[in-house]
């Protein structure tokens, strides 16, 4: 995979002690570009494991940064990067079969700057409260619709000079999603998939870190859109999301339940995100 010279489109990988999952991800990725000719950066971010070694093994180009970042590992892996369309993928995301080349054309096409496949969620391992989450996760509007992010999300040349460098934020595709109007940003075809977490303990923790993210950026600056924007944009999303859940459940009273953990996962998730701010919370269950 590490062809830059030739290169027709570029995926960004940040990556921090992703030994275990980086293999079966780029893996995958080979799988999803039958077209297109990607080059694969990977940027090792203060890892005390072989995630680098996984990476050159696969013929990755490798960046290693003695901290862990995922936004420097970003900028570190903007700096690097030679081609566009440009991706951006978490090092746990697996792809599936031509979604990278579904993801570049869809981008190439012009009409849209910023794109992310459709997201499946694996819950096969999941406990019961894990599943009745992702149940009701699964009809929200904005992930039905094709959210961009969610740990992958790819961006035409004209979408990326919309920012500077990457900012110090928790949620970068959520960053990122917000910089584009709806009729800027939309679904790929093809789909990525994203392991759930095993337990609940570990869906809290997930949650609370995407929690936090959304109340950090509605503070960010800089980069960032206006503070007042980020926080009409998400006020009409938490009104929609309300009002979709509502409607789902007259439809579907066999949903009940799992709108119920839904709302007491969010629920608890903002309440702990007030409490811990922005410290990085990660899934131990699926690594």
């Amino acid at each position: 995979m590490d062809l830059a010279a030739g290169a027709s489109v570029s995926v960004v990988i940040p990556a921090h002690d992703e030994a275990r999952t980086l293999r079966r991800t780029l893996e995958a990725l080979r799988a999803a570009a039958v077209h297109e000719v990607p080059e694969v950066v990977v940027v090792a971010n203060g890892c005390t494991d072989g995630t680098a070694d996984v990476a050159r093994a696969a013929g990755a180009t490798v960046v290693e940064l003695g901290a862990a970042s995922k936004a420097a590992a970003l900028r570190a892996g903007d700096e690097v990067a030679t081609a566009f369309p440009r991706v951006y993928l978490d090092a746990d995301i697996v792809l599936t079969p031509g979604t990278l080349d579904s993801l570049a054309a869809r981008l190439r096409a012009g009409d849209l700057l910023a794109a992310s496949p459709r997201v499946e969620f694996d819950t096969s391992a999941s406990s019961w409260p894990v599943r009745a989450f992702y149940r009701a996760y699964r009809e929200l509007p904005y992930v039905r619709e094709g959210l961009v992010g969610l740990g992958v999300y790819g961006l035409s040349a004209r979408g990326r000079s919309r920012f500077g460098q990457f900012p110090d934020v928790t949620s970068d595709d959520l960053f990122v999603q917000r910089l584009f109007g709806e009729d800027e940003r939309g679904s790929s075809g093809g789909t990525f998939v994203v392991a759930a977490p095993r337990d609940l303990r570990n869906l809290v923790k997930v949650r609370t870190r995407t929690a936090a993210g959304n109340a950090e950026l509605s503070r960010s600056a800089g980069d960032a859109p206006p503070a007042a924007a980020v926080e009409d944009r998400f006020g009409r999303s938490t009104s929609r999301t309300s009002t979709a859940l509502l409607r789902t459940v007259g439809r579907r009273p066999a949903l009940v339940p799992s709108f119920a953990v839904y709302t007491a996962v969010t629920v608890a998730s903002r309440v702990l995100a007030r409490r811990q701010g922005t410290a990085w919370q990660r899934d131990s269950s699926t690594r």
